[in-house]
This record gives structure tokens, sequence and C-alpha cells, in this order.
């Protein structure tokens, strides 16, 4: 079934061929379904593209007839009808002619009545309305742009200014940062100095036998408390010079003086007993042997 469709393709093809090239030899080529297939194919174009074209060819000469006609007609009508010729035409006459046909294919009515051409002038009317408004909407459309880009020119310009002032205090600031972390480093490595100073130092206190409690904070609170004792004599001297004021029993007066003068003895012992603690807690300078001092 397959071969015989193939036999009739190119039976066809060949009297295809035959026809194209008329009286001229028609070129080999090499029979295979393959090229079988492409050449009818390309008949079947060649052939459907033929008739289009008639069927165009049919169409135009159909209409250059019935123009023909309808110019008969025309020509008739004015020559016969009004007794009219393009001869008899002043050279006037036939500038408004033409000026008619002319408006008549501009406004592309389908004849030269005055009904043809007050619907033309109509839609041409309502179409330059149409354009008129359109162009008003896009005036208004370009004016409410040209707005949008003068606020967006200027919104522009103030962020290229904040852009700059950021970009001068980053670079204020990154100078501050930079003096900073020197300073920084600086305090570090004093720091580090004085640390090893106090080490050194604290070693060399530590060799000669010297007593923390010595210190400056250990002194202050020893001043401290003896500052305390202080104050509670006070108001007994205040209270023993009260009495010795008095004129009243000399016995009476007597017995008050002497206990009061028992009391202040009490308090001066044990703020000599106190001091003499805090005397005795404070060691003695270590002397150095022979061997150090050589």
């Amino acid at each position: 079934m397959a071969e015989a469709d193939n036999m009739e393709k190119l039976q066809q093809v060949i009297l295809w061929l035959k026809e194209v090239f008329v009286n001229r030899p028609v070129p080999d080529y090499e029979v295979n379904p393959q090229t079988v297939d492409i050449l009818y194919n390309l008949k079947e174009y060649s052939e459907t593209r033929e008739r289009d074209i008639a069927f165009l060819v049919e169409d135009i000469e159909q209409k250059a007839a019935e123009y023909e006609a309808q110019a008969k007609y025309l020509e008739d009508l004015l020559t016969k009808g009004l007794g009219l010729s393009l001869s008899s035409l002043s050279s006037e006459g036939t500038a408004y002619l033409n000026t008619l046909v002319n408006s008549a294919i501009t406004l592309g009515t389908k004849d030269t009545s005055l009904a043809s051409f007050y619907c033309a002038v109509n839609d041409m009317s309502s179409e330059l309305y149409a354009t008129e408004s359109e162009n008003k909407k896009l005036e208004l459309e370009v004016a409410s742009m040209n707005q949008k880009l003068t606020a967006a020119l200027a919104k522009e310009e103030q962020l290229e200014e904040d852009l700059r002032k950021t970009q001068e205090y980053l670079e204020v600031e990154r100078v501050k940062v930079e003096s900073r972390s020197r300073n920084m480093k600086f305090l570090k490595n004093k720091s580090k100095d004085f640390n090893t100073r106090i080490k050194a130092a604290e070693e060399k206190l530590a060799a000669v036998g010297f007593d923390y409690s010595l210190m400056h904070r250990s002194l202050v609170s020893m001043s401290e408390k003896l500052e305390e004792m202080q104050k509670e004599v006070v108001p007994v001297k205040e209270e023993l010079d009260s009495y010795l004021d008095l004129t009243p029993n000399p016995s009476l007066v007597q017995v008050k003086v002497e206990e009061a003068r028992q009391e202040l003895n009490a308090l001066e012992a044990e703020l000599s007993d106190q001091i003499l603690t805090l005397t005795l807690e404070m060691p003695e300078p270590r002397k150095k042997s022979s061997s150090e001092v050589a």
C-alpha cells in the first residue's frame, strides 16, 4: 500500500517537473521516498500558490471591469445627460472637479454625493474631537510626569547631599575611631607596663619583709578607729567639766567627780591599750644581714 502511494506521488512529481521546465531537461535527482516526499510537498505548495494567484487576478480583473463600467456610466451621465465633457470644461471647472475627486479620495467616500461628504466630515470631526481629547489627556499625563520628574530630581539631589554629608560624617567618625583605637592601644600598653612594675615592686617589698598591713588603706582604717574613740572621750570630759562647775554638797560632788574620773581613766586606759595594740601590730623593718648588705 505504501509502495503504491509512493509510486503515485512519483508520477505526479514527474508530470509537475515537466510542466515547470517545459522544453528544458529536468535535472537529475535521487529517487527515494524522502526526495519524493519533498518534491511532492513542493508541488502541492506551488499549485496552491498558483490557484491563489489565479483567484487574485480574477478578482482584480472583475473589479477593473466594475470600475470601467462605473466610469462609463458616469461618463455617459455627464456627456449625454448633462451635455458635459472633459474637453468642454474650463480650466477652473477641471480644477474644481479634481479637487472634488481628491477630497473624495482623502475622505474615503464611496462617491462624490453631498451626503457622503457630510458623513465623512462628521466622522472626521468625531475623530478630531477624540484625538483632541486624547491629546489633552496626554498633556495632563505629561504635566503630571514632569511634576513627578521634578520632584524625583529634587529628591535625588537631596539624597546626594545627604549621602555627601553622611560620607563626611563617616570620615570624621573614622578618624575619631582610629584615634581612639590608638589611644586604647597606648593605654593597654601602659596598663601592661604598670602591672609589670607593680608586680616587680610587690616582689621587692616581699623580699625586704614588707607587711601589707602598713599600707595606706590599713593606716586609714586605724586612724578612723582612733578618731571614733577620741569622739567617745569628748562627752565624758564635758560631763566631768560640768560637774566641776557645780557647787552643791561637797561629798556628793566628790562622789560624782570620782565616778566620772574613774570612767575617764577607764576610757583613757582603753584608748592607750588600743594605741599600744596598733603599735605592736606594726612590724619593725627587717634588718638586712651582712650578706644582704654585701
